[in-house]
């Protein structure tokens, strides 16, 4: 059952649309301290400004453990709640949840960064984009809060207590290792031999030219989606194609496909195939490039639309002004994945 400290939390997240409970008063007052003295991360812990990296590691600490909080409130309101109760509050619940995991992202992505230079935000919504109560407030702070149909998108009809956790790609861990062990399960069998392969195509040219935004979406089985981006796409694709691909076709020739299952053929023709020219307008417009993708085994959209609205964050508040992905025309999933982000 619920304890009563979980019951609490969820009177306390719904107290009244614009007066909050103590700990979404909290969530609320972290995630604008945070944001408003994030320049103060990259701060050598040499010089006399270093205590002021410190306090706000520490504050970033208790933001990301209120988040935790809420995110198992959601699983055990799941498992525990009378089904009654449960389809009455599981929208409102479960929204904040996906909120949640995006400004938790969020912010360990600016506790990665040595930022020196202000950040580029939209200006004002309007009043009526916003719904009211502590998810628009978030909304409302992060740096794609105005673009509302992000946020907007039905609860699942069953609801589910899986437990997620969304972050990004660590210079310091063994996540980059982890994801491109997993990755092939994304979309085909672990045990084919064209699986290096394969996550080479999706992620490789990500991992090693624009790491810093990466973002691995985590549940109990291990890695089970990723959202990638690099801020200046006209330079991103110019290194790929002139350093990248011609190292990875060296790594694998094309002779090496010869009797290999088809997803390792596919990413073999993809190495060594001419790419695309991607034209100078859509650059201009969009000069941000972005790819995403979940396991088959994830069916929660929301976790889905958390991973895009944690990177597009992360692209905006770098300045980015527009995003574009690639497709094949043929990729039936990946092009029906999209659509359901909107």
């Amino acid at each position: 059952q619920l304890t009563l400290g979980e019951v609490r939390m969820l009177v306390e997240l719904f107290y009244l649309p614009y007066h909050h409970g103590t700990q979404a008063q909290y969530l609320l007052e972290h995630f604008r301290w945070l944001w408003a003295n994030s320049l103060s991360v990259g701060v050598p812990a040499t010089t006399p400004d270093a205590c002021g990296g410190a306090c706000w590691r520490g504050r970033a600490e208790s933001f990301q453990q209120l988040c935790a909080q809420t995110c198992r409130l959601h699983s055990r309101f799941v498992s525990s709640a009378g089904r009654a109760l449960l389809y009455d509050l599981h929208p409102y619940l479960w929204d904040i949840r996906n909120m949640l995991l995006a400004t938790s992202a969020f912010v360990l992505w600016l506790g990665c960064q040595s930022i020196t230079a202000p950040m580029l935000l939209g200006g004002e919504a309007e009043p009526w984009a916003r719904r009211g109560g502590l998810f628009g407030e978030l909304q409302a702070l992060l740096p794609v809060g105005n673009s509302c149909d992000l946020f907007y998108h039905p609860p699942p009809l069953f609801p589910s207590s899986q437990m997620y956790v969304l972050r990004p790609l660590l210079p310091l861990d063994k996540v980059r290792a982890m994801v491109w062990r997993a990755l092939p399960r994304l979309g085909s069998d672990p045990q084919l031999s064209g699986a290096p392969v394969v996550a080479g195509r999706l992620l490789g040219s990500f991992l090693s030219l624009s790491p810093e935004y990466t973002f691995v979406l985590e549940d109990e089985d291990g890695p089970c989606g990723y959202a990638a981006g690099a801020l200046c796409a006209e330079g991103f694709l110019q290194q790929r194609d002139s350093g990248w691909l011609p190292a990875m076709r060296h790594k694998y020739p094309r002779d090496l496909g010869v009797g290999s299952p088809a997803p390792g053929q596919e990413a073999l023709l993809f190495f060594h195939a001419e790419p695309v020219a991607m034209p100078l307008p859509v650059l201009q417009r969009f000069p941000s490039l972005v790819q995403l993708g979940t396991a088959p085994r994830v069916l929660d959209a929301g976790v889905s639309r958390s991973l895009a609205i944690c990177l597009l964050s992360a692209l905006r508040a770098n300045g980015s002004r527009g995003v574009f992905c690639q497709v094949s025309a043929g990729d039936c999933q990946q092009l029906s994945f999209y659509s359901k982000l909107g």
